[in-house]
């Protein structure tokens, strides 16, 4: 069945300094807590390196930090969050990690949740974040 309602319009988040601010994720991190872009940065490198219950930690904080700023910049819950804004990445990267994260912590209905969420947000950051 064809929805007949319009989309929302895309949710466009503004710069998050800490995507390119200078130092260790941690201390990116420190000094911008509600950057999506370094939790995800941590995220990403603790589940490189194995360290799946941290990679969910961190991608959650950045998750919800993501959410925050989304809903400050009009989003209402649903409609397109697009990767090609740059901006809108760091929380994008933290929802695939938190679904890879879940998965490897064996929280499947989570997992499952989280990548339908990244796809609905914008099926080409779900193909550009799966590789």
């Amino acid at each position: 069945m064809r929805n007949l309602l319009p989309e929302p319009p895309p949710t466009l988040l503004p710069d998050d300094p800490g995507a390119s601010a200078p130092g260790t994720p941690e201390e990116v991190a420190a000094r911008y807590p509600s950057s999506s872009a370094a939790w995800a940065t941590l995220a990403e490198q603790a589940f490189a390196a194995g360290a799946s219950v941290q990679a969910y930690a961190y991608a959650r904080t950045g998750y919800h930090r993501g959410l925050d700023a989304l809903r400050r910049n009009g989003w209402k819950g649903s409609g397109p969050v697009p990767w090609a804004h740059g901006a809108n990445r760091g929380f994008l990267r933290c929802l695939h990690i938190l679904a890879r994260a879940a998965d490897a912590i064996g929280e499947a209905d989570e997992a499952a949740r989280c990548a339908q969420f990244l796809r609905d947000c914008d099926p080409a950051a779900a193909d550009a974040l799966a590789g």
